[in-house]
């Protein structure tokens, strides 16, 4: 059994499978990180591979440190990837959008995809069926657009998502609304209708944070995966292993 770790700001998500079946999830504050991975490992004693990603400041000395019997793998840039990668600047590019990359190859073999990631930012990336990488685009996310519009202005509150009842905002909270929200959807719908004019039989995949909430006004057709950075992750492992 594997353990798959996802560190991010603010959480951290665990998740441990059985080659390719996840068995259990859990998402935890990331100061109650190590904690937590002791828990895991008394209730799944049969774990022996580790592979942990974080986006933010992590004490990987007391991971190694508690868990020295286990196969321990910290996602880099000298991992392997099973694609051929286009992006020009290969050392800039998150590790996170090419791990996302990653699951779009293996759940989705032999298609053109193009993985969108609602989180702090929202990335679009574009793998082909070809299996070739070409990169994709980086805008602000929800909450940043919301922060944005308060911290760059006198006047304008600080408020949290909210869907809109109607594009006409009534209010100045209700503007606020319907500019962040329906901004955000209409950009993903014309981001998804120009690829659509490129790319034939186009696969869209919607993932992060915030993709509940913005799926339900999306009219394009998409999957959505609330962890498809994990079923990435888990992928990675077993593909490094062989190497």
């Amino acid at each position: 059994m594997k353990l798959i770790i996802d560190i991010g700001n603010t959480n951290a998500k665990l998740a441990v499978y059985d080659l390719k079946h996840q068995v259990d999830f859990f998402v935890t504050p990331k100061e109650d990180f190590n904690k937590v991975t002791k828990q895991v490992f008394l209730k799944y004693e049969e774990i022996k591979k580790i592979i942990l990603s974080s986006v933010s400041d992590c004490d990987i000395n007391i991971l190694k440190k508690n868990f020295t019997d286990k196969e321990i793998s910290i996602l880099d840039y000298n991992f392997k990837f099973p694609f051929t990668n286009n992006y020009k600047t290969l050392k800039t590019i998150g590790l996170d959008r090419l791990v996302l990359v990653t699951a779009a190859f293996d759940k989705f073999p032999n298609k053109n995809v193009l993985v969108i990631d609602a989180g702090t930012c929202i990335t679009y990336d574009y793998i082909g069926s070809n299996k070739i990488y070409q990169g994709g685009a980086i805008s602000p996310g929800l909450r940043m657009r919301y922060e944005s519009l308060n911290k760059q202005t006198k006047n304008l509150p600080l408020l949290d998502p909210k869907l809109p009842d109607t594009i006409i905002g009534n209010s100045t909270k209700n503007s606020i609304h319907s500019g962040v929200v329906f901004g955000i959807i209409n950009e993903i719908e014309g981001v998804i209708n120009q690829y659509n004019k490129e790319f034939v039989d186009l696969t869209v995949v919607l993932t992060g944070g915030d993709a509940n909430f913005l799926c339900k006004q999306l009219k394009s057709s998409i999957f959505v995966f609330s962890n498809f950075l994990l079923e990435g992750l888990n992928f990675l492992l077993e593909f490094n292993s062989k190497k």
